[in-house]
């Protein structure tokens, strides 16, 4: 998507060279619609330049920061130079996710989609969210949840959450926990199967982006494991099932215990 206003001073932009002069470079910006920035030479690197073209070349893609634009005069001062290389990566990241997000409204509404429809959904999402693809990436992980606050129709909604889980790559982390269950009454072993599938929950008590696991370690100690996109939702999800499995097993007279790190006589 192009936006059609002007970026703001002070904004990283991606652009590609599209013509080199004596006195500086000028690039197109890839994110606004026939917008086009001039980097002079002075800002193009540090140090004195003999040849700019030793710097950059006609069809190069650059980060650039926004240092005026004069809408009256359709100008606008970029600098390359002003730009680290931690700044640049991540912004390149980011122009690139949003490419994705891009193609993925075409994918979700069809090769169809009108301007005017494009438009409508992006800035419905765009109302709840830094970006397209932080909506596309929300969509992925939490379902329809994550669009509750969208302003758009349920068809719309679900062809977002669809084409986002055939498409997103989600990042997600693993953390594992341990629980000793103990039961000292005569039917303690069925007491402790029941204490486990407490601890794995069901949909009302897991939600359905966490991956939850629990395995047998070596009595009374239980493996738990947790796949969820974040690490404090994953470090939330372990300590609830830990204490499902705690609660169940109280019920019936027994004890179970939390802790993260695995007993050394089970090595």
């Amino acid at each position: 998507m192009k936006y059609s206003g002007w970026p703001e001073t002070g904004e990283l932009v991606v652009g590609e060279v599209d013509e080199i002069t004596d006195f500086g470079v000028f690039v197109d910006l890839d994110e606004y619609e026939n917008k086009r920035g001039l980097c002079h030479i002075s800002e193009v690197a540090s140090g004195w330049i003999k040849n700019v073209r030793d710097h950059v070349n006609v069809g190069q893609t650059v980060v650039a920061k926004v240092l005026d634009v004069d809408e009256g005069s359709q100008q606008i001062d970029l600098s390359i130079k002003d730009v680290n290389e931690h700044q640049r990566k991540d912004k390149i990241q980011e122009w690139k996710n949003e490419q994705k997000a891009d193609n993925w409204m075409e994918v979700a509404f069809g090769e169809d989609l009108t301007d005017e429809r494009y438009r409508e959904v992006a800035n419905a999402l765009l109302a709840e969210f830094e970006s397209l693809y932080d909506g596309f990436e929300a969509a992925a992980i939490h379902g329809t949840d994550a669009l509750e606050d969208v302003d758009l129709d349920d068809d719309a909604i679900e062809a977002v959450v669809q084409t986002a889980r055939e498409n997103v790559s989600v990042p997600y982390v693993n953390v594992t926990g341990y629980v000793d269950l103990r039961c000292p009454t005569g039917d303690g072993v069925d007491r402790i199967k029941e204490a486990l599938q407490a601890a794995e929950g069901d949909g009302d008590s897991v939600p359905e982006e966490i991956e939850l696991e629990v395995t047998y370690v070596g009595a009374p100690e239980y493996r738990i494991q947790v796949r969820a996109p974040d690490y404090k939702t994953a470090e939330d999800a372990l300590e609830a099932a830990a204490g499902r499995a705690s609660d169940s097993i109280a019920t019936d007279g027994g004890t179970g215990e939390y802790h993260r790190e695995r007993h050394e006589d089970d090595e």
